[in-house]
């Protein structure tokens, strides 16, 4: 039961996280290299503060994980200028549904066998992100946004596989972190950004990087370990219903019929493919 109230706990912040980074990119309040490079600086900063605490006085960097930090700084870069591009809705959709093919595939690969209900359970819940975020209305697919966001999705999976083998969690997220941000900040030089930073956008993008990112990746990276890669990937699903809740909650968003329709088919995908949750493998 405690597995299972922190995955949801974790999955709230993904959902936050969606919200602030609409909030940021699509009202224009900030440019998209600006807010991935300030999301992961105030990251860096929140978890070495912490490890600081924990650790005391003698901070010992880890030794780069170079896959870990690749996979990260793909999802950075990559979701935040594919979601000033394309259809938010349709973003979402190819974000989660990558970072679900990417995290089955590396269990396949591993010679792991989900379980026939969890296969059932991902078809059903991607159906319903299909109907919650397909656009309503014809939106313009240009293949570069397109690319990004499958290169989002494929860093997201690879880094949340990694998560697995991770023995600290808070130690390998602050400094997957640290890593990350000289690299994500070359997009200040080599992509700068057209739209002017705003106090708005700053802050959002602090929010996002100092609690929603930080936090939540690092309690993430302790809950891959039990989770495992199926269970991970199909939990990872249900971030998209609770961002439409929370957005219907604080922005005042309406949720139509077919909207609650489609939540309630990613819930019950999810459910039936984490059914016997304590029992099954991964």
């Amino acid at each position: 039961m405690k597995l299972l109230s922190l995955t949801a706990l974790a999955m709230v912040a993904f959902a936050a996280n969606s919200i602030l980074n609409r909030l940021a990119l699509l009202d224009g309040a900030i440019g998209p290299a600006n807010f991935a490079t300030i999301r992961v600086a105030a990251g860096a900063i929140v978890l070495v503060a912490l490890i600081s605490l924990r650790d005391g006085s003698t901070i010992r960097p880890l030794r780069p994980d170079l896959p870990a930090v690749a996979g990260l700084t793909a999802y950075m870069l990559g979701f935040s200028f594919a979601y000033v591009s394309m259809d938010a809705g349709l973003g979402a959709l190819i974000l989660f549904g990558g970072v679900q093919i990417t995290m089955f595939i590396g269990a396949l690969i591993e010679g792991q066998k989900p379980p026939i209900q969890r296969w059932i359970g991902m078809g059903l819940a991607m159906a319903g992100l299909a109907v919650l975020t397909y656009p309503t209305e014809e939106v313009t697919l240009g293949m570069g946004a397109v690319s990004l966001m499958v290169l989002a999705a494929i860093g997201w999976g690879v880094y949340s596989l990694i998560g697995r083998g991770v023995s600290d969690p808070l130690g390998s997220t602050g400094w997957n972190f640290v890593y990350s941000l000289p690299i994500v900040a070359l997009a200040l030089v080599f992509w700068p950004d057209e739209t002017m930073i705003s106090s708005k956008g700053v802050g959002l993008a602090v929010l996002s990087g100092a609690v929603t990112s930080a936090l939540g990746y690092a309690l993430w990276y302790s809950l891959m370990p039990q989770l495992g890669a199926t269970r991970g990937a199909l939990a990872q699903l249900s971030a998209p219903a609770i961002a439409v809740a929370l957005g219907a909650l604080l922005l005042g968003e309406v949720v139509t019929l077919s909207m609650g329709l489609a939540a309630a088919m990613i819930l019950g995908g999810i459910a039936i493919g984490l059914a016997r949750f304590e029992r099954q493998g991964t």
